[in-house]
């Protein structure tokens, strides 16, 4: 199983981003069951939990970005997406997708988010 993530980039502060994360090789009945959710790790700060949907449906998201990122599912291409709109410089992070099946834990490669000011 390969968590493959896109869609980080540099963009300026009010804009949007779409990130997106692929579940290769992962059994389609194990992924619509696990936890999905993505974290961020800025430069000198630990990892922090940005966004997750739960196994029973319900989304959570980290104070700081309510209101502005979403994140969704295709269950038929096994993919997991964060929308980010409204970036702010403080979001700028490498971002990383993270697939929990409840048995093992994954974590995509980490996709860059530049917000420029």
């Amino acid at each position: 199983v390969q968590l493959q993530a896109s869609g980080g980039g540099l963009v300026q502060a009010g804009g949007s981003l779409k990130l997106a994360c692929k579940a290769a090789g992962m059994i389609w009945s194990t992924f619509v069951g696990s936890r999905l959710a993505w974290y961020r790790q800025a430069s000198g700060k630990q990892r922090e939990l940005v966004a997750e949907l739960t196994t029973s449906g319900s989304t959570n998201y980290q104070d700081s970005v309510k209101g502005r990122f979403t994140i969704s599912i295709d269950n038929s291409r096994k993919t997991v997406y964060l929308q980010l709109n409204s970036l702010e410089p403080e979001d700028t992070a490498v971002y990383y997708c993270n697939v929990n099946t409840g048995s093992r834990d994954y974590w995509g490669q980490g996709t860059l988010v530049t917000v420029s000011s």
